[in-house]
Parts: structure tokens; sequence; C-alpha cells
């Protein structure tokens, strides 16, 4: 009986165990997560650090908030007095 409470037990909290991997997150300090409900969004923006989400309904996707600089080339242009400028 006493054997039967443990084997109970220990499978209990080894499925605890795997529901809360499942469910635990990381949202970076430079990324916010939106979660999809189904596939439907929902209005909270998780802000940064640990999150929960619903394993199998919810779905976290993170957007990079950050700067991203990309070089331009220079372009030749003429203006209607036929000057030529380069931007």
């Amino acid at each position: 009986m006493v054997e039967e409470l443990v084997a109970a037990g220990v499978t209990v909290g080894a499925v605890g165990a795997v529901y809360v991997m499942a469910a635990a997150r990381v949202v970076k300090q430079y990324e916010r997560g939106v979660v999809l409900r189904l596939g439907r969004l929902q209005r909270s923006v998780r802000e940064p650090g640990f999150t929960m989400i619903v394993p199998l309904v919810d779905r976290l996707r993170k957007v990079n908030m950050q700067i991203v600089t990309m070089p331009v080339p220079a372009q030749d242009g003429i203006t209607r007095d036929n000057v030529t400028v380069r931007v």
C-alpha cells in the first residue's frame, strides 16, 4: 500500500515537473513576448523576465526590439533645374 502511494506520488511529481518545464519561458531584456492562444493574439504583451504559458494551448513568439542599422548606398538625382544632387 505504501509502495503504491510512493509510486503515485513520484509519478505525479514527474508529470508536474514536465508540465512546469513545458510552460516556463524566459523573455530577454531586448525582446517582448507575444502570446497566441489557439492562434488568436492575446492583448497582453509579456515583458522581459520569467513568464509562464499554458502548454499545447499557447504559443509565445519573441519579438526582437533592437534597432538594426543598414548601410544605404548614395544615390544620384537630378532636380527640375538640371542640377545633379547626391543623396
